[in-house]
């Protein structure tokens, strides 16, 4: 019965044929097959995932070797859909926050010689906020993040960021590191990243870039070239579980150079869920699901642009559409703020649908971020007209006070 087990003399003839089985897997052909993916998952992963190790191993054994091993041909197989290069590594993290933490290190890292006091991080005012909170966590505190402004889109303006480099360089400042980010939370926007790739080269500057929302792309066969200039970064973040449709709880940090240190040790098997995913419907079916929500949200904002009920805040890079009612007798602003707030709450209570709120120009806006593949333009003229149903009652209930 001992032969059965992961001992002295299985250990290096399974370990072998682990390696070589994982190492032969071609990510971007997919089997469309689930229980052909299963059964290969058992013959990488499952078969050996609980047996114990060396007779001399005396502690616990915390991942058996197919584990490790399908993570790291993910983080290859993304760094290459990326373009980092022959060098590059990374590790799954436990979220995007945290998968930017680990790159921020890596950048305080290199700037290790400089005064901590000096060193600064740039970032549009459309994604500052976690940023702030990773410079705390650094012990760098908000004096060290320079917001940029955006263009009407929600971009960086890369004009204002060579200026912010320069008066940096002027006052004898340090810049640690820019952020650019290829899907905004709030607005789905994606930074100018050629340009503000050439500004970090001749600044000497690490350039991160934030594609937690935007990593579908990298699967895309249609709007790939959104996000032309990533391969230029130091560091990238992704969120799996946005854009590539996975379970809560798939986040990668991706760095050019893979001698930089391990941004992580032990975590749990997340690489397993979107091993799976391409295994069964693979790069393409991904990406296709994705350019499939991004040109739904075109159609949303077509649908706002002729709907004299809404303001619509800009055209869509990704799959966010940012929105307000705005009623057809003159009202207060704050009014019209208390109007779409009171709608998005009704919709949820209900359990209509579940809609997001952000600020843009100081005002309260309605936010469709659409990641799933089922929604249809009629779900989305369905919900339009429950929010303008709300907005309507609240405004007429109030009408003395709110215009």
């Amino acid at each position: 019965m001992r032969s059965h087990l992961l001992n002295g003399t299985t250990a290096e003839r399974y370990r072998t044929s682990v390696t070589a089985g994982v190492a032969s897997v071609d990510l971007d052909e997919p089997l469309y097959d689930t229980l052909a993916a299963l059964d290969e998952l058992d013959e990488l992963h499952v078969g050996d995932a609980v047996r114990p190790h060396g007779p001399r191993h005396l502690g616990t054994w915390d991942q058996p070797p197919g584990a490790p091993l399908i993570e790291r041909r993910l983080i290859d197989w993304t760094a290459e859909r990326i373009g980092l290069g022959p060098a590059a590594g990374g590790a799954f993290t436990d979220g995007g926050a945290d998968a930017e933490l680990q790159a921020l290190l890596l950048a305080r890292e290199e700037a290790a010689g400089r005064d901590p006091v000096t060193l600064r991080i740039f970032v549009s005012e459309a994604a500052q906020t976690g940023v702030r909170r990773t410079a705390r966590l650094l012990g760098l505190g908000d004096e060290a993040v320079v917001t940029v402004p955006t263009d009407r889109d929600k971009r960086l303006q890369t004009v204002a960021l060579a200026r912010a480099l320069e008066r940096c360089a002027r006052d004898d400042l340090s810049p640690m590191a820019v952020v650019a980010t290829a899907g905004t939370a709030d607005f789905g926007s994606i930074d100018p990243l050629p340009e503000t790739a050439g500004l970090c080269a001749q600044y000497g500057t690490w350039l991160h870039v934030d594609a937690s929302y935007g990593c579908g792309l990298l699967a895309s066969r249609r709007n790939r070239h959104l996000i032309d200039g990533i391969e230029r970064a130091d560091s990238v973040t992704v969120d799996f579980d946005k854009s590539f449709f996975q379970p809560v709880g798939s986040s990668a940090v991706l760095v050019r150079d893979r001698a930089l240190p391990e941004p992580r040790t032990s975590r749990r098997f997340d690489a397993l869920k979107l091993w799976m995913t391409l295994r069964v419907m693979g790069a393409n079916g991904i990406g296709d699901l994705f350019d499939e929500v991004c040109g739904l949200a075109t159609r949303g904002w077509e649908l706002l642009l002729a709907d004299p009920r809404f303001d619509v805040v800009s055209e869509p890079q990704l799959s966010t559409l940012v929105f307000r009612y705005i009623p057809a007798t003159i009202c207060s602003p704050a009014a019209i703020d208390r109007a779409n707030l009171y709608a998005r709450k009704e919709l949820y209570t209900s359990g209509d649908a579940v809609v997001a709120t952000t600020r843009a120009g100081g005002r309260q806006y309605l936010r469709f971020t659409l990641l799933s593949p089922e929604t249809t333009t009629a779900d989305i003229e369905a919900v339009l007209d429950l929010i303008a149903g709300h907005a309507e009652q609240y405004l007429g209930e109030h009408l003395d006070r709110a215009c």
